[in-house]
Order: C-alpha cells, then structure tokens, then sequence
C-alpha cells in the first residue's frame, strides 16, 4: 500500500519549512503570539457552546481518566526519560550531560494546553475531559514541574514560579471564553451543530498556527544553528521513540481499563504533550545562567515538533475511527 500524505500533512510540513526559511521574529513574532491566543480563545469559546451540560458534567466527574492522564504525564514520562540523564550509565554515548538533563526537563513538563485540546477535539474524542485534564496538569504542572526535577537531579536552587499568573492565564483565556461560549449555547449551538465541518476547520487553523509559531520561536532560538547535526538528528529520533512508546503504553491502559475510543483519544493527547509555552519560561529560571541552555531546551524544541506532526495524523485515524464506531 503506496502512503499518500493527506492535505492538512502537507500544510504542517509547509508551515515548518516557512518556519525554517521565514520564522516569525519580533514585532511579527509578537502578532502571531497575540493571533494565536485570540484564535485558541475563539476555539474555547466555540466548543463551550457546542457542548451540551451534560458533556460538561460528564467530562469533569470522569475522575478516574483525569488520574490516569496525570499519572502518565507526571509519573510514567519521567520515570522513562531518568534513564538516559547524562549522569545515567545507561545514557547514550552521543548525549552530552547537558542534553540528558534536557531530556529528564522534558519529562517532567505539564501537557500543553490548547494543542492537546485541540487535536482531541480535531479527533471528535472526549472534549470536555480533555479541557478539565489540559488545563489542571498545566496549573500544577507549574509547581509539580521544579519539583520533580530536583527531586529526580541532585541539582542545587530552583527560580520563583508565577502560579498565580498562569492561574489567571488559564482562567482569561481557556476557562473564560469557554463558559462564556457555553452561556451562548442557545443561540449558537445550534449554528455549530450543522456546521460541524466549519469547525473541524478552524481546529485545523488553529494547528497550523501552533506549529507555526512553536517552530518559529524554536528556529529563532538557534535550533539550527547553534547545535551539531547528529545531535539535532539523533535527538528527534529520541523524541520520536518516546512519543511512540507512550502511545502504545497510554492506548494498552486506556483498552485493559475499559475507557471508551473518545476517552483513549484523551488520554492519548492529553498525556503525551509536553507544553513549549510553559516549558521555555519555567528553563530560563531554572537554568538561569548556565551555558549549556540551548542543549537543555533541545529535547523540548524537538519534542514539540514531533508531537505537532505525529499527533494530527494520528488526530485524523482517531477521527475516521470514531465515526466507524458512531455508523456501527
């Protein structure tokens, strides 16, 4: 069977190379930032009022899918990278230390929030537990985060957090809009409801502006140039197997715990994404200074990359599956 890319593939891959040739710096850089989170508001806003109470309900009591996903997100992903820390006998002898404690920084990071929403929702899975678990991982994720670092690293010092601004953050921009939205069910719900495609849509938009700035903010860090080749290459090989194995691992505990296709698709994306946006704040205070940072934020870089382009053709498998499983 000959493997054709879908169209939304091809998009992601163009929006890295502009990425790569034409990144959004400065004032560009800030406009796309300030576009970004207006349109992952309006994403809120639109599926708070394209869900009904019940969904909303449902997904915040589904408590033992919100345990699982933090437990993969703050235990089994750190437990896998500690082998290969750079003070590791097990670490690979291509890996400087500075990249092994790069690679343990990034299992300890929370999930990101709007991609892993957004891809859950471009895969018609559980939305409304995705919201609650996205959001609540990167909330304690901001004190969870140094913790567990030190904890897992004989490192000395850890930088004062703002967890009452990323509190607010998450209350303005996700939490906000989305109650906001769903107050405006009456009028709008019905509107969504026979332009599902109009949506899935704008899901896709607002992916492809994601990738876009995550890879332009990763480029303009020096991804490119202030790294070797093989380490960048063997990196992203690394990154690709973690986000494999997780995968498999999250989809074998979703199946042996009975959780439904929409759950596992939560799971799935909820639990496997790393955030950029809370992970390059949260380094520059922890390794303040320190003059291997831009190997420390390499396995976070790549990571995020490779997340970004694994997960929306997996998102769409999801989405095809799902539909299967609904005409049967």
């Amino acid at each position: 069977m000959k493997f054709r890319p879908d169209t939304f593939t091809i998009m992601l891959l163009g929006a890295i190379g502009l990425a790569s040739f034409l990144p959004a710096t400065g004032t560009a850089g800030e406009l796309l930032a300030k576009a970004g989170t207006v349109a992952v508001a309006l994403l809120f806003f639109f599926h708070g009022a394209a869900l009904s109470r019940e969904q909303i309900v449902a997904g915040a009591s589904h408590w033992r899918l919100h345990i699982l996903i933090t437990a993969l997100t703050f235990g089994f992903f750190p437990l896998v990278v500690l082998p290969i820390n750079g003070v590791s006998s097990f670490a690979p002898s291509w890996m400087p230390f500075d990249l092994g404690l790069g690679f343990l920084y990034l299992g300890v990071l929370p999930s990101a929030v709007s991609s892993s929403i957004a891809y859950t929702a471009m895969a018609r899975g559980n939305v409304p537990a995705a919201i609650c678990s996205a959001a609540a991982s990167n909330v304690f994720g901001m004190m969870l985060t140094p913790f567990l670092l030190l904890l897992l690293v004989s490192s000395a010092g850890s930088g004062e957090f703002a967890v009452g601004e990323a509190l607010k953050d998450i209350m303005v921009q996700l939490l906000l809009p989305f109650a906001v939205g769903h107050a405006m069910r009456p009028i709008l719900g019905g509107f969504l409801g026979r332009n599902e495609s109009l949506m899935a849509r704008y899901d896709k938009c607002v992916i492809w502006l994601i990738v876009y700035s995550a890879f332009s903010h990763s480029v303009e860090s020096g991804l490119w140039q202030n790294l070797p080749v093989k380490a960048i290459v063997l990196t992203v090989l690394l990154c690709i197997g973690l986000l494999t194995l997780f995968m498999f691992f999250a989809r074998f505990l979703v199946q042996r715990f009975g959780f439904s296709l929409e759950d596992e698709a939560a799971v799935v994306f909820c639990g496997s994404k790393k955030s950029l946006a809370s992970g390059l704040p949260m380094a520059k205070v922890l390794f303040s200074g320190h003059p291997g940072f831009g190997m420390i934020v390499l396995p976070i870089m790549c990571y995020n990359q490779v997340q970004v382009i694994l997960g929306a053709i997996l998102a769409e498998k999801y989405r095809e599956k799902i539909a299967a499983a609904k005409i049967e």
